[in-house]
């Protein structure tokens, strides 16, 4: 076997470890076993978890600008203005769609502050204006940001590896999301795709009251 094979394999290895470990904490049965078993630290998962995925991150980004590889495309002419077009409108859907989250919750400093040792997530059911469109919008934005780069052997390997588990990780999401939200979530699904964007499916304005009245009428009941 060649070097870069052999490297590449290697870089497939650590993104898988990482994707593992990214999923093991993210479930629920991690969540609840801390719980069980040290349940003062449960204010804390949140913040230990997006450390960890941070610092665990750094080794499969590390390796693959590292081993590089041949180059399988470029953009040229046209399709490097339209890639970095998108490129960037892609960064600034996400910076813009930071406003519609709750950042002191998403960062974990909402759950330390409180105390608060609930496992499942706290956050009401909201739709922002991407999610109109999509029920996954930093996934479908992470994914144009990444395909439309140049693409050397060790980035295109790293590429097919992260969408793989931006769907797999999308799959897992949901299932969380329907535990927390129950059948509101469901009918938005029928509404929403889930990571790409389909121009005939989207929440227009009287399916989006319909889902927030059935919303406002569940939290009334409970």
């Amino acid at each position: 076997m060649s070097d870069d094979y052999n490297n590449l394999i290697i870089l497939a290895l650590v993104w898988l470890a990482y994707f593992v470990l990214h999923s093991l904490l993210a479930s629920l049965r991690a969540k609840h076993w801390v719980a069980r078993r040290m349940s003062s630290l449960v204010p804390l998962y949140r913040v230990g978890f997006n450390i960890i995925a941070i610092g665990s991150i750094v080794p499969p980004l590390w390796l693959m600008h590292f081993y590089g590889g041949d180059m399988v495309w470029e953009w040229h002419g046209p399709g490097l203005y339209v890639a970095n077009t998108l490129g960037a409108l892609a960064v600034i859907g996400f910076f813009w769609s930071l406003k519609y989250y709750d950042g002191m919750d998403f960062l974990g400093l909402r759950q330390i502050k409180s105390g608060n040792r609930v496992v499942e997530d706290q956050e009401k059911f909201c739709i922002s204006p991407l999610h109109r469109v999509v029920r996954h919008p930093w996934y479908f934005l992470a994914l144009v940001i990444i395909w439309t780069r140049d693409m050397d052997s060790a980035f295109l390997l790293s590429a097919v590896c992260m969408t793989l588990y931006f769907i797999i990780g999308s799959w897992q999401e949901e299932r969380k999301l329907v535990v927390y939200h129950g059948e509101i979530y469901r009918l938005y699904k029928t509404f929403v795709p889930g990571l790409f964007p389909l121009p005939w499916r989207y929440l227009n304005d009287i399916r989006l009251k319909e889902l927030l009245s059935n919303n406002n009428n569940k939290l009334k009941g409970d």
